[in-house]
């Protein structure tokens, strides 16, 4: 027997509960895993809130993370010992997930813990700052480097926002930080940020084109921000979309892409094959400020974190939110 939250559907309605699971309940997979440390991510709110149809199935450990100790391997990648860290893949929304003291999953989803974070600080990281990398790494495929000019990154609060800045600092970027709010200021240039604004400049309808400001962009928010942030970036520059705290919708017109060549990447970190993942972590490990990710990593026990997934999603949280799934 473990410990985890489940999430049920049934005629009784949508609720979390944290309760024994007997191990023979875990799902299909080739590698059992210990979990030592999990994150409390946006989606992961969705999911034990039922805000949005986040889960798929029935009951569902939700946590689209974990860090933790091979237990049992039947893949050849994998053996007993091993540290592993997963990322995304559907787990904790159509296969069990990383809010548990245990995972069974498929062990091409895994990959090994860079020997430079320890488990909770690779959670620290999350999808977030995985995502936040890839971002990055948009950016810089794109030609955007350190002397382009200022890169503005929305949702800057949040866990991608907070790893972004964090990362676009550290690489010499001037990063311009979006934010709902202005009394983080502080912890935001702390985290590399060389200026701030206010979100509603960004968050209401906007023109087709505007002034241009941006030579690159990091957004997690969507909605208008996003088509206003493409209205407002420069010639032949990039923005790398990620989120939907905003909305999923995307008001803009084409005036940005065909009058000035913007080119708008999308960022999907779920699915991303291996060969992307183990480059991402790799850069994690080689160009993240280990003093800037504890700056803004919170820890809370398992027994918080479905509290906490509301506040995650009304924006009470900032920075990452790591679970220590035994306690």
């Amino acid at each position: 027997m473990f410990t985890g939250i489940l999430i049920h559907k049934d005629e009784s309605g949508y609720r979390a509960a944290i309760e024994p699971i007997d191990e023979a309940q875990l799902p299909a997979g080739d590698v059992t895993v210990r979990i030592d440390w999990s994150s409390l991510n946006y989606k992961d709110g969705l999911a034990i809130t039922g805000k949005m149809p986040v889960v798929r199935s029935f009951p569902m450990v939700p946590g689209i993370d974990f860090a933790g100790t091979v237990s049992a391997s039947q893949h050849p990648d994998w053996r007993v010992g091993d540290k592993v860290v997963l990322n995304g893949w559907g787990v904790g929304e159509t296969h069990w997930g990383g809010l548990a003291q245990q995972a069974r999953v498929r062990g091409e989803w895994l990959v090994p813990l860079p020997a430079a974070f320890t488990a909770r600080q690779a959670m620290a990281i999350g999808t977030a700052g995985y995502t936040a990398m890839l971002c990055v790494q948009a950016l810089e495929r794109h030609g955007i480097a350190p002397g382009s000019g200022d890169i503005l990154v929305t949702g800057a609060n949040g866990g991608v926002g907070s790893v972004a800045i964090a990362l676009l600092a550290k690489l010499g970027y001037t990063v311009v930080a979006s934010t709902g709010r202005g009394n983080e200021a502080a912890y935001l240039k702390e985290l590399g940020a060389s200026a701030i604004i206010d979100r509603s400049e960004l968050s209401a309808p906007g023109k087709p084109l505007g002034k241009e400001r941006w030579a690159g962009a990091v957004d997690t928010v969507g909605s208008h921000t996003l088509a206003n942030v493409c209205a407002t970036t420069r010639y032949a520059a990039a923005v790398a979309a990620c989120g939907l705290a905003q909305g999923m919708d995307f008001p803009a017109s084409v005036a940005p892409f065909i009058l000035r060549g913007v080119t708008l990447y999308g960022i999907d970190s779920v699915m991303a094959p291996q060969p992307v993942r183990r480059a991402a972590w790799e850069r994690l490990a080689r160009d993240l400020d280990p003093a800037r990710l504890e700056a803004m990593t919170h820890e809370i026990g398992l027994g918080e974190a479905i509290a906490t997934a509301g506040e995650v999603l009304q924006g009470k949280v900032r920075g990452r939110v790591v679970v220590d799934v035994n306690r």
